[in-house]
């Protein structure tokens, strides 16, 4: 019986107790109630305080309404017993044969094992990454790379139609920083005043120059603008394709360029006037931010005529809404944390609810550590460590999982000697070797002609040891992570409840043998557990699955 299942009863429960008049509820019975596992063992399988949330509206007391609920459910098929605790709390205890009915279930889900509705008929806009394509992909693109495709992947798994997208920053000061580095690093001069310096601006340099020899004799500005375009072209070149090896593609390629020339930005700014929500001061215009919350207003056009950087944002935003993206999500880096305000001041300048229609999420630093020290530079990326360094150093899957693994308004120090481990100190490698263990148990099992159980040949009340009890619970938990972190955008919850449930099932194998040993026959609790097992590998695989990483079969 998964914690759902059980929700279910107990509102049905309550429905007959309503029905019968045993309790009286002026708004209704809910659709669903909570329902948790406990903190402590001897507590039952499964808690829920609908004592402590209704008994008020009931009008009476939390026990003796808790106690109500209490003789009903006793006498419902599947439960063991159930006891009240506290001023009212509910602990219930399933039998085996219902718990071990989520075998089967999960089996028979396979790769939808988790699935949910939640986020149905929402589109979504993803925007993740978006680094300027002045460099290799540093540390901190890097963490909203992975923690960016696994959102899109959970948010996915749960119903929603996604759309990743990649902000294309390829207008503005820093383009022209980074045309003025490769050219200087093409004529064999210094690194211009806040230019860009590393290995990779001398490599891109010749490689401008190996497609356009006549570059480097050309006047100044023509010059620019030639390793401009074609730079900038293989900057972006690099960075897709390292993305692309990361695991991470995105489906919009959107440059910022297109909204100055396009008109998008006049397009936006006229809506937000015809709104009430500009004004011209000292030559200027202004947006009304203020009101909507920010810590002052905006401007939006210079009084030279020129757009201010927010312009930008206006169009881009306006753009998404139109493109039909009811909610929009746009991951940013701690440095732009004061960008917040201003941006949901300007989803409400439009109209629209932030929170809702936009949403910010902020991710903090990254730091690796090598030998316990800190490390500082990439010879290749010049002052900062890149996407590249990482994965050279503990591999596609440790680079991701880890990234993943923290939520992401903390710091995450790496240790490049523990993620580079194999050994179970290394948490992507324990739950990596769980899936690749479970997979020779069953590879085991058919050299043996040995099968699950499946159908009627399955028999759930044959899981009745402890320890396949707590993992036939841990097994129902994983569509309320997966719903969880998808409602609190936290892909952390799905790989610290992978680590859990790779625990719950190492210690569920060292109790319950599984194959028949020498000379034993087969019995059906060898096949009821080989189902287990299956389960497992199926839970294991699609968490893994969500956060990018490999689901290994041989380790």
């Amino acid at each position: 019986m998964t914690p759902e299942q059980l929700s279910a009863t107990i509102v049905d429960a309550l429905t007959t107790l309503s029905d019968e008049g045993a309790i009286s509820l002026p708004d209704g019975v809910p659709a669903t109630v909570t329902v948790e596992r406990p903190r402590q063992k001897g507590h039952g399988d499964y808690a829920t305080n609908v004592a402590l949330q209704l008994a008020k509206k009931a009008g009476m007391p939390p026990r003796d309404f808790a106690t109500i609920v209490h003789d009903r459910l006793v006498q419902t098929d599947g439960i063991d017993g159930v006891e009240i605790a506290g001023p009212g709390f509910l602990n219930i205890s399933v039998s085996a044969g219902s718990q071990g009915r989520v075998a089967a279930e999960v089996a028979a889900a396979g790769a939808t094992y988790g699935s949910s509705g939640v986020f149905a008929g929402e589109k979504i806009n993803l925007e993740f990454v978006s680094a300027n394509p002045t460099g290799p992909l540093h540390l901190g693109g890097t963490r909203w790379a992975a923690v960016g495709d696994a959102l899109g992947r959970i948010f996915e798994f749960t119903g929603a139609d996604v759309t990743r997208e990649y902000y294309f920053n390829d207008h503005g000061a820093q383009i022209d920083r980074f045309s003025r580095s490769l050219l200087a690093s093409a004529r064999g001069e210094g690194v211009p005043e806040d230019g860009y310096g590393g290995d990779y601006i001398h490599e891109i340099a010749k490689a401008v120059v190996d497609q356009r020899p006549d570059a480097v004799d050309l006047p100044d500005e023509e010059a620019n603008e030639v390793f401009r375009q074609v730079g900038v072209t293989m900057m972006f070149a690099e960075i897709k394709q390292d993305l692309h090896d990361f695991g991470v593609d995105f489906d919009v390629y959107f440059h910022e360029d297109d909204l100055h020339r396009s008109g998008a930005v006049d397009k936006a700014i006229q809506r937000l006037t015809e709104l009430g929500n500009t004004y011209e001061q000292d030559g200027a215009l202004w947006l009304v931010t203020e009101k909507y919350g920010d810590d002052k207003d905006r401007v939006i056009v210079r009084s030279n005529g020129q757009p201010a950087y927010l312009s930008g944002d206006l169009a881009y935003y306006l753009d998404k809404r139109e493109r039909g993206f009811e909610r929009c999500f746009i991951m940013l880096g701690a440095d732009h944390h004061g960008y917040v305000g201003r941006m949901n001041a300007m989803c409400a300048a439009f109209g629209d609810e932030p929170g809702r229609n936009l949403e910010i999420l902020i991710g903090q630093m990254v730091n690796l550590l090598k030998d316990g020290q800190p490390m500082r530079m990439s010879k290749r990326a010049g002052t900062v460590i890149s996407m590249n360094d990482l994965v050279d150093a503990i591999g596609k899957d440790a680079s991701r999982y880890v990234l993943a693994r923290y939520t992401s308004d903390t710091n995450i120090d790496i240790d490049l000697d523990l993620w580079a481990k194999a050994s179970n100190d290394n948490p992507v490698y324990y739950v990596q070797y769980a899936h690749a263990r479970v997979s020779s148990i069953l590879r085991n099992a058919a050299d043996l002609g040995l099968a699950p159980a499946h159908g009627d040949d399955f028999d759930p009340g044959l899981l009745a040891h402890e320890k396949e009890g707590d993992l036939l619970r841990a097994l129902a938990e994983f569509p309320r992570v997966v719903a969880s972190a998808a409602e609190l955008r936290e892909p952390h919850r799905v790989a610290r409840y992978l680590e859990d449930t790779a625990g719950i099932y190492h210690r569920f194998y060292d109790n319950c043998r599984v194959l028949p040993m020498g000379d034993e026959e087969p019995s059906d609790l060898h096949r009821a557990r080989l189902l287990l097992i299956e389960a497992t590998r199926t839970v294991l695989a699609n968490g893994l699955g969500l956060l990018g990483v490999s689901a290994p079969e041989r380790m």
